[in-house]
């Protein structure tokens, strides 16, 4: 039976090797990081993440997890709402917020219930080796060198394994860096768990509450242009000068509750070739995607079931490695397309927020003649709203039809 390595214990990495193993080939998942706490994992699962866990079968380990739906999406600009969609959107379930340590430890734990898995924890991949121009396996930071059939990178956006094999990511232009917050929830979002994008003056953020018991999480976006001191800032009043009252008084009732922001440095690109002879990048290895509407998780395990539909049968066969490298290429060309429109789909979005945060709907509405404004704005409102509503119902429930077949 064929041997695989899967380099990277996220959601990506996790779930091929599940699907994998319960299937018969033998699999070694290798993690660099001790445990699964890191301090930002996506949190966010669209109808096309949850329809793709399912096809899995493993809509259980859901139950099993803390999970927390979202309830709707609204915007306010100045004080004032903008529009607001409600969840479903159309879909048959809401996006549901869940807390990525315990889904992967679910994900492993029932892979070790299967004969010829083996995780590895701890201990990184230093380097590829190669044998007949074709990439062999291994070597880990312990000397350890292990040889397999077909090495999958699924380490991220950083990937170590990309750069070993030489496979070159073509980033987009740099344009904002995010600083992830968490802070004590308010009731209001535990009633009515609302993704809110808050948009002031030339700042933007957005704020809701995460699948952790009691944490809002709150995403504000810093510029290419702004210098911002974010160890040293006063957020608890700044957030509540930028909101609404209602969210303005839980700031500052709770300003103590905000924990150091986290600076996310925003990587978004694609691979032009997704594989070499012997290894295959999938998730953010193979296309770092925007934060912009929690595409990351959710094309991963799209990702997953092509691969697995493409590579299960060559492998249950022990096939030789042509019919595994062409397999490689027939997987990016499958998943390509959907990866490039989704990203077209988020620049858009990016492209919006950032129209809101230099206020030029804001001046406009300001200038108009009130006349105008009674007119205009609320059909402005709504075409704001259809716009945006079209470019979700692709992102969240796909762009291409991905069904598990093996």
């Amino acid at each position: 039976m064929a041997q695989i390595i899967i380099v990277g214990a996220g959601p990506t990495g996790a779930a091929l090797a599940l699907l994998l193993v319960k299937r018969g080939i033998n699999v070694t998942l290798i993690e660099a990081a001790k445990d699964f706490h890191r301090v930002f994992r996506g949190e966010g699962l669209m109808p096309s993440g949850l329809d793709a866990l399912t096809q899995m079968g493993l809509s259980n380990v859901l139950e099993e997890i803390p999970t927390r739906q979202l309830d709707g999406w609204e915007f306010i600009i100045e004080g004032k709402q903008l529009f607001r969609v409600d969840e479903p959107m159309g879909a048959t379930r809401p996006c549901t917020l869940v807390s990525q340590p315990p889904l992967l430890k679910a994900l492993i734990s029932e892979a070790q219930t299967h004969d010829g898995f083996e995780f590895i924890q701890g201990v990184a991949v230093k380097d590829l080796f190669w044998s007949d121009n074709r990439v062999a396996g291994v070597i880990l930071s312990d000397g350890r060198q292990l040889t397999a059939d077909l090495v999958i990178g699924a380490d991220g956006r950083n990937s170590i394994v990309r750069e070993r094999a030489g496979l070159k990511l073509v980033k987009q232009p740099k344009n904002i860096d995010i600083l992830w917050f968490k802070l004590a929830a308010s009731p209001q979002f535990a009633d009515d768990n609302v993704f809110r994008t808050i948009v002031n003056s030339d700042r933007i953020f957005s704020i809701f509450h995460g699948a952790e018991s009691g944490k809002l999480h709150l995403a504000y976006v810093i510029s290419a242009e702004e210098k911002t001191d974010y160890k040293q800032e006063n957020w608890g009043e700044i957030f509540a000068s930028l909101s609404p009252s209602w969210l303005a008084e839980h700031f500052r009732n709770h300003a103590d509750s905000i924990e150091s922001p986290i600076k996310l440095s925003v990587v978004v690109g694609c691979c032009p070739q997704w594989h070499s002879p012997g290894i295959l990048l999938l998730g953010d290895a193979a296309h770092p995607m925007s934060p912009v509407r929690a595409q990351g998780i959710n094309v991963a395990l799209r990702d997953v079931i092509v691969a697995a539909n493409h590579l299960v049968p060559i492998l249950q066969a022990d096939a030789k490695y042509q019919k595994i490298d062409t397999a490689l290429s027939n997987i990016q060309a499958e998943r390509q397309p959907e990866i490039i429109r989704a990203q077209q789909l988020q620049l858009q979005e990016a492209a919006q927020g950032e129209l809101l945060r230099k206020n030029s709907l804001v001046r406009f509405l300001r200038s108009a003649p009130l006349s105008l404004l009674i007119q205009f704005s609320p059909l402005l409102r709504t075409i704001i709203k259809q716009s945006w509503s079209r470019r979700q119902r692709q992102m969240r429930q796909g762009i291409t039809r991905v069904s598990l077949k093996v």
